[in-house]
């Protein structure tokens, strides 16, 4: 030894190493140190140290370790101590797996030494290179795969070094995939057992009361558990099968009529019927649309009644005519108030009345309405909307990655589904409406809507559908304070299903202009008609509409039913819609003249 130097050696190790580490404190010191010294390259991170610091880890409280393991995932320690706090509890592991810096082939040597659930956190990772990434994607087979449960539990293995337990490969790519789950043999590196709850002098209740001798008879005598019933979807798909096979056995039968199909009317301006041609005058004429109560042999129903109070016209209201004459059986009547043109006084009413159709069909006993098959339509949409709602959320769900993460093809998926269900909702809901103004059970409220902002919004919402089918419906917005004496959410929705209506039935590159004016003291919406809107020249009879199960955006109930629901929604208000040659017309009361209309009677 040269005279003048001296020699100097590092006994930190020994002195952790002979350190108390029986008390909790001393553990913690202990483990703070040693963890400091490995990760500085001080002492060497090999199976000596590692089982000392699994000894420790014991004592050692969690939150000590979450500690360390931040101060590691800011630097770069060495591989097999990432490696053993990744071997750690799940809130360990991810701090230090969320932001450590490995190189390619060390991130590849512990890979194998990685769960399931720990490889997960590294794949939300974007800085990993792609030797990394395809080294993930390869334990696609274990980790995206549901473990055999029947399989028993194994003893938890020794703990080794992460890097003689999977050694370092030779070639980075390509890396090879692992055996399937069934087959594979535990690893020496994998995680340790998670520790069990500490003991507790705490004892559960229901413990406690299950060890009482009263209580263990009373279990031996009680009846064994019932499983509850399962939904089962084939359930749910017979019953919608057998309401289709009643329904057609209902609109199959023969009407118990005969003789005319078809007759004109007027009344006076207390509602009373002067003039009718088409039928036999006698039972109709002195009866009255203002009441529901039997007039004679007929009986009008609470729809032209309710329309009468309003001065407003009506679609589709029940008469049924008793008798033998060729008049007698069910009808369904439609009616406007028409004025005086040179006082402008509201002079009384002008119809006509029609056969019902087969879908109309309704027995009638003692002048009430048989409602069981809108009961039944009504508990149908119930049973569907239930499961619908549940597919949608759940869609949902996986399309935020609220249940985890997803791959971005199954997130699509997902999205599609949400999207999917949103429409199968919508039609659901369309026709829980049909089945209320079936059942005359529709509640409305009437009230004052603004008709110029609230096309406007419909619009605007309905623009991606326009975008789709590379069409555009160009709104005027004169007689802007033009309102509407109906109720806010139910003219909403007409517009909205009005609007969809044509912007599905337009061909590419179509443009239809939408204006509003006053017809007959009436708020009258008018429409060009779309081409490809193929209906009957009767409104009545509104039949479907050309091969829209090729189109986007086409209603998934179709759009004869979608615009005589709309009609019907329309004369539930008051109005109703026309479809005409080249456009259509859809009619609300207006609001701000109702008290006049009213005041000009008295």
């Amino acid at each position: 030894m040269r005279e003048g130097s001296s020699v100097r050696f590092d006994d930190s190790l020994a002195t952790i190493l002979s350190a108390d580490t029986a008390t909790p404190f001393g553990a913690q010191t202990a483990w703070r140190q040693l963890i400091d010294l490995i990760s500085r390259g001080r002492v060497p991170a090999d199976p000596p140290m590692l089982t000392r610091l699994a000894e420790l880890r014991e004592t050692v409280a969690e939150g000590v370790r979450v500690a360390s393991a931040r101060i590691l995932s800011s630097g770069r320690p060495p591989v097999a101590l990432v490696a053993f706090f990744a071997q750690d509890t799940m809130a360990v592991a991810a701090t230090v797996l969320r932001s450590v810096k490995l190189a390619d082939d060390e991130w590849l040597a512990i890979l194998p030494a990685l769960t399931p659930r720990t490889r997960s956190i590294l794949r939300h990772r974007r800085d990993l290179s792609e030797t990394v990434i395809r080294g993930l994607e390869s334990f696609g087979p274990v980790d995206f795969v549901l473990p055999n449960m029947s399989r028993p539990a194994e003893a938890p293995p020794p703990v080794a070094s992460p890097l003689e337990a999977a050694p370092e490969p030779e070639q980075p790519e390509p890396v090879v995939a692992p055996e399937p789950v069934a087959e594979a043999e535990p690893v020496s590196v994998l995680l340790d057992p998670l520790p069990t709850q500490a003991a507790t002098p705490f004892v559960a209740l229901g413990q406690v009361a299950r060890s009482l001798p009263f209580m263990a008879e009373a279990m031996r005598h009680a009846p064994p558990p019932v499983a509850p019933p399962r939904y089962e979807i084939a359930d749910l798909v017979a019953r919608i099968d057998a309401f289709n096979q009643r329904r057609e056995e209902t609109t199959d039968a023969t009407p118990d009529h005969a003789g005319p199909a078809h007759f004109d009317f007027d009344t006076d301006a207390n509602g009373l019927i002067l003039g009718v041609e088409g039928i036999t005058r006698g039972p109709l004429v002195g009866v009255s649309i203002a009441e529901t109560a039997m007039q004679g042999l007929a009986q009008f129903d609470g729809v032209a009644m309710g329309a009468f109070r309003r001065r407003s016209g009506f679609r589709d209201a029940r008469l049924e005519i008793g008798g033998s004459s060729a008049a007698a059986g069910s009808w369904r009547v439609s009616a406007m108030p028409f004025f005086d043109p040179a006082s402008g006084r509201y002079a009384g009413y002008r119809g006509s009345g029609r056969r019902p159709r087969r879908d109309e069909m309704a027995n009638v006993v003692a002048g009430v309405p048989d409602t069981s098959s809108s009961d039944s339509l009504r508990q149908l949409v119930h049973e569907l909307r239930t499961p619908a709602n549940a597919v949608a959320g759940f869609a949902e769900l996986i399309e935020a990655e609220l249940l985890g993460p997803v791959a971005p093809v199954y997130r699509d998926r997902a999205s599609a589904i949400r999207a999917m269900a949103s429409d199968l909702l919508a039609s659901i809901e369309d026709l829980d409406t049909a089945a209320r103004i079936e059942g005359h059970v529709l509640e409305l409220r009437p009230t004052i809507v603004p008709l110029v902002p609230l096309i406007q919004r419909v619009l605007a919402e309905l623009r991606p559908l326009a975008e789709l089918r590379r069409a555009e419906i160009r709104f005027d917005p004169s007689y802007a304070t033009l309102s509407a004496l109906a109720d806010d959410r139910a003219c909403e929705r007409l517009l909205t299903r009005l609007f969809s209506v044509l912007l599905s039935n337009c061909v590419v590159g179509e443009r239809l202009s939408a204006s509003l004016s006053v017809d007959q003291g009436m708020a009258a919406l008018r429409i060009d008609r779309p081409l490809a809107l193929t209906v009957e020249a009767d409104a009545a009879l509104l039949s479907e509409a050309g091969d829209e199960e090729h189109r986007d955006g086409a209603p998934l109930l179709g759009t004869g039913f979608s615009l005589r629901l709309i009609d019907k929604l329309g004369g539930e208000m008051g109005g109703g819609l026309t479809i005409g040659l080249h456009r259509l017309v859809l009619a609300l009361p207006i609001g701000k003249d109702q008290h006049v209309g009213q005041a000009s009677i008295a």
